[in-house]
């Protein structure tokens, strides 16, 4: 009763923004997208992990949730089930759908924590978000708010056989641009203790040495790998076969690292380190990235 309150009394104005059009997510997605619909799922009291991957579970829960509201039960999220699956909060909800909001609030660089509650610091983030998106600034997380975080960030999922090291909402896509602290072509993700995940399928090989600490390279079938250091465990056995997405591991401090990050480089079969901001940015884009052979080895930044 009290959603269906807070929906009747969003204020007119809102409807005059134009909104994107609702993103279509399905099984084999990743990225901000994906985990807003699993916290999303879960408010409606599904179990699921809220872990950016839309695997066999999610894909379960959505066939479900769908049936549930007499959908046409395909396991697709898109402009028929999100109207049904998101639900309005504003300062003082607490809860799963709060988390959506904060996660997908951070995509837009909001940097929240995605606690659930729905305090000052999101009611701030969200009158922002609305002021610079021409909608109306009522702090609410409504269905014309929704739509246009949802819709409209850019990328939310990553383009089929590519995924980030990190979930979509762990840091700013300008974090994939930056350059690395040293100028080596590689790039350092500032993060504490999350899962890293496969780029790209592949081979893994456990790689440890003083510098990276532990880590993984990713071996592509042409020799070229991606490199993750710092890492604090495996998740993932040394010769496994992996698909993108796939948990490799967690981020760390191991080796020559001076506080919690993950480390990422990309290396030719000859063993050339080149820039991995193109690659990464592309893929936070939903674009098809370059070749390795087509990155710099040098200027490293975008």
């Amino acid at each position: 009763m009290v959603t269906a309150l807070l929906i009747v009394l969003i204020p007119a104005t809102q409807a005059s923004a134009a909104l994107p059009a609702w993103p279509s997510i399905s099984q084999g997605a990743s990225g901000a997208d994906t985990q807003t619909a699993q916290y999303l799922l879960r408010q409606h009291g599904y179990g699921i992990a809220a872990d950016g991957q839309f695997g066999p579970a999610t894909h379960s829960a959505v066939i479900s949730f769908q049936s549930s509201r007499g959908l046409t039960a395909d396991g697709v999220i898109g402009s028929q089930t999100w109207p049904h699956l998101i639900a309005s909060v504003s300062q003082g909800a607490s809860g799963e759908a709060v988390r959506a909001a904060q996660n997908q609030l951070n995509v837009y660089g909001a940097g929240l924590s995605v606690d659930g509650q729905f305090g000052p610091a999101t009611d701030q983030a969200v009158r922002s978000y609305q002021s610079s998106h021409g909608l109306a600034v009522d702090g609410q997380v409504a269905p014309q708010t929704w739509q246009s975080l949802i819709g409209g960030n850019g990328g939310g999922s990553s383009p089929s056989g590519y995924s980030l090291p990190l979930a979509r909402s762990a840091v700013s896509r300008a974090a994939y641009g930056a350059s690395h602290w040293n100028s080596t072509p590689a790039v350092d993700l500032i993060v504490n203790y999350i899962p890293t995940y496969a780029i790209k399928s592949g081979v893994v090989d456990h790689y440890s040495s003083t510098s990276c600490g532990i880590g993984i390279r990713l071996l592509q079938p042409d020799g070229s790998r991606f490199v993750y250091c710092h890492l604090s465990e495996r998740s993932v056995a040394d010769g496994a076969q992996v698909s993108d997405g796939t948990r490799l591991g967690t981020t760390g401090d191991t080796g020559n690292s001076g506080a919690p990050h993950l480390h990422v480089e990309i290396r030719t079969s000859d063993g050339v380190a080149h820039c991995p901001q193109m690659y990464l940015l592309a893929i936070y884009d939903g674009l098809t990235p370059p070749s390795f052979g087509a990155l710099p080895t040098s200027g490293c930044t975008a």
